[in-house]
C-alpha cells in the first residue's frame, strides 16, 4: 500500500481543475453520439485505447518520464485503470448501444458518489460528515430532476433488465476504481501511468470485442471526429485531470463532481444540438450544484 502523498502548496489552478474536469468529462456524449453509429461499442473503445497508448507511449519515451520500479505499482495502476476506464466506459457505451435511455443511464451511474462515500469510510478511513451526506443526497436528487424528461426517451428493443446490467457494471467499476486508486496508487507519473492504465483496458476490451462483436468500422468523418475527441479531450485531458484530483482530494470530494456531469451535459446538448432544456432541468441543475458545494465544503 502506498503511503499518502504530502500536502502540496495551493495554487490558483487548484480551484479550476474540478471545473475543467467536469466540463471536459461532460463532453463524452459527443463521442457516443457521433461514433457509435459507425462502430460497435467495445470495438470503438478498443480503437480509442490503442490510439491513446500510441500517443502516450511516444510522449513517455520522448520525455524520459519515470516508470514505476516495483511490480506491485504496475499491478495497482493497471487494476485502477481497468476499473475506471474499461469497466466504466465499456458498461456505459454498451448500455447506450443496447438502447438504455440516457436518463436512466445517468441515474444509475449517478449513484456513484453515494457508493463512494460508503466505501471511503470503510476502506479509506475517510469521515463523511452529515453535511456531506446531505450534499450527496441533494446532488442525486438534482441529477434526477435534470434527466426526468429523458427517462423514457430513446427506448428501443430488449428488456430493461438486459440494458441495465452494463450500466450497473459501469457504476461498480467507476466506484471501485476511484476507491482502489485512492488507496493503492494515488500518485504516479501521468504519462507512464496512462500507458500502464490503458494497456489492460485494450487487452480486455479487445478480447471481448473479438468474442462478441463483428469489429467492423465505418471510417466516416463523424467517426474520425468522435475518435479524436475521445482520445484528446477525454482520455488525455479529462482522465489526466481525474488522476490529479484523486491524488490531491478525498474520494468523496472527487466522486461528488460526477453529479455535475449530467447538468453540464444537458447544457452542452442544448447549446450544440438544440435539445430541450426544461424548467425542471434548470431547477435540478441548481439543486445538483448546491449539493456538490455542500459535499465539498
Amino acid at each position: 500500500m502506498n503511503t499518502p502523498s504530502p500536502p502540496h502548496p495551493a495554487t490558483p489552478w487548484d480551484r479550476l481543475y474540478p471545473l475543467l474536469f467536469v466540463a471536459l468529462w461532460s463532453t463524452g456524449f459527443i463521442g457516443a453520439k457521433f461514433g457509435l453509429p459507425s462502430a460497435e461499442p467495445l470495438t470503438f473503445l478498443s480503437v480509442r485505447y490503442a490510439v491513446v497508448l500510441l500517443l502516450m507511449g511516444a510522449i513517455a519515451v520522448l520525455s524520459g518520464a519515470p516508470w514505476p520500479r516495483a511490480p506491485k505499482e504496475w499491478f495497482h495502476i493497471g487494476v485502477a485503470g481497468l476499473l475506471v476506464h474499461a469497466v466504466y466506459l465499456g458498461g456505459v457505451f454498451s448500455a447506450i448501444a443496447l438502447g438504455l435511455p440516457a436518463g436512466i443511464a445517468a441515474l444509475v451511474v449517478g449513484l456513484q458518489p453515494v457508493l463512494t462515500a460508503l466505501g471511503a469510510g470503510v476502506l479509506l478511513g475517510e469521515r463523511v460528515r452529515p453535511t456531506q451526506w446531505a450534499g450527496l443526497a441533494m446532488g442525486f436528487a438534482g441529477v434526477g430532476l435534470v434527466v426526468a424528461h429523458k427517462m423514457v426517451a430513446g427506448h428501443s428493443g430488449g428488456t430493461l433488465t438486459t440494458m441495465l446490467v452494463p450500466a450497473v457494471l459501469a457504476l461498480l467499476g467507476i466506484t471501485a476504481g476511484t476507491l482502489y486508486q485512492k488507496r493503492f496508487c494515488p500518485s504516479f507519473d501521468l504519462r507512464t501511468g496512462s500507458v500502464i492504465q490503458f494497456l489492460p483496458c485494450l487487452a480486455v476490451t479487445g478480447l471481448l470485442a473479438h468474442q462478441t462483436e463483428t469489429m467492423q468500422i465505418r471510417w466516416t468523418s463523424d467517426f474520425v471526429f468522435a475518435l479524436a475527441w475521445l482520445v484528446f479531450v477525454l482520455s488525455l485531458g479529462a482522465v489526466s485531470l481525474l488522476n490529479v484530483l484523486i491524488r490531491r482530494g478525498s474520494a468523496v470530494n472527487v466522486a461528488s463532481l460526477f453529479y455535475l456531469t449530467p447538468p453540464t451535459t444537458a447544457l452542452f446538448a442544448w447549446a450544440l444540438f438544440g435539445e430541450t432544456l426544461t424548467g425542471l432541468a434548470l431547477l435540478g441543475m441548481g439543486v445538483a450544484v448546491f449539493g456538490v458545494w455542500l459535499a465539498r465544503r
